[in-house]
């Protein structure tokens, strides 16, 4: 469901920001700060969604909806990321505010699968929309994801990322696609791109000359996407032709880079850092799509 990836994203900025600007802070007002942020900004955009979102249908009986074949599963790809994001930045935010590693991965693991099972239930009782089992699994494995690399390795070996580039078709359908650009990173699928973004070095243990922060990513993406399932409408071009938009899946091959790896003594970098490493960086990577191979530089 798209609101619940706009919330999580709101979710994911918050905690990158606390995290980032108490850096400095003692440890007792770390926690106060980290608990009190967290607690506020869930709280409040929860009755936010209620207010902005729910009040528009009327409430039902709890019931279910299965939405498993709509945007190329683009909308699960982004489930899996937000709760995974969440957890990686909780937990560094809960190990750098002086909570117990047992505490980081339970609380803080699990915070972006809590959070976003209320919002679930609260799906399940509106006309509008329904608990979907297919957005509770992406969840819940963008949480496990970020735990059980935890448990294993200590670290985030493997790494779910985004990148956004306008589509231009978001002019064909504003009203589902976005009127605006800020719009259109959370709404537009056409223009979104999920990473597995994995370090090479990590996983070799002998002395080696392959760069530590360097990554190699796999990409997901779709395209020609007006509608959820299927183009519910034909667009006229300016000279009266009408314009059919094939829906495709894209999948990429490219480097990227682990920002973690990058060694540096100051704690405001370490954070920022930490925040931007939620993003793939831009590198030229190869294009499977349409039964073909192509070249893109970004």
């Amino acid at each position: 469901m798209k609101k619940n990836q706009i919330i999580l994203f709101l979710f994911v900025c918050q905690l990158q920001i606390g995290f980032a600007s108490d850096s400095l802070l003692i440890l007792k007002r770390k926690k106060i700060s980290l608990i009190s942020t967290a607690t506020a900004f869930s709280t409040g955009s929860i009755i936010y969604l209620n207010q902005a979102w729910y009040q528009a249908y009327s409430g039902s009986k709890f019931h279910f909806f299965n939405d498993n074949n709509e945007w190329f599963l683009l909308d699960k790809f982004g489930h899996a990321f937000s709760t995974y994001q969440s957890a990686r930045l909780m937990m560094s935010a809960m190990k750098w505010a002086g909570y117990s590693e047992k505490k980081q991965m339970l609380i803080g693991g699990f915070s972006g699968f809590t959070y976003l099972t209320a919002i679930e239930v609260m799906d399940g009782y509106s006309s509008g929309w329904g608990f979907s089992w297919g957005d509770m699994a992406a969840n819940f494995f963008g949480s496990g994801l970020a735990i059980g690399q935890q448990i294993v390795w200590k670290e985030q070996i493997i790494q779910l990322k985004f990148t956004y580039r306008q589509s231009g078709l978001a002019k064909y359908n504003p009203a589902l696609l976005g009127k605006n650009s800020t719009e259109q990173i959370l709404k537009d699928y056409n223009g979104q791109t999920y990473w597995l973004s994995v370090n090479p070095s990590s996983f070799i243990k002998v002395k080696n000359c392959f760069p530590k922060w360097l990554n190699i990513a796999l990409g997901y993406g779709a395209n020609g996407m007006l509608n959820a399932t299927y183009n519910k409408f034909l667009v006229i071009d300016a000279n009266g032709n009408a314009v059919n938009f094939k829906r495709y899946r894209q999948f990429y091959f490219s480097l990227d880079a682990d920002l973690t790896k990058i060694k540096t003594k100051s704690k405001v970098l370490k954070s920022i850092f930490t925040c931007l490493n939620s993003f793939k960086i831009p590198f030229p990577n190869v294009e499977y799509s349409e039964n073909k191979f192509k070249f893109n530089l970004y």
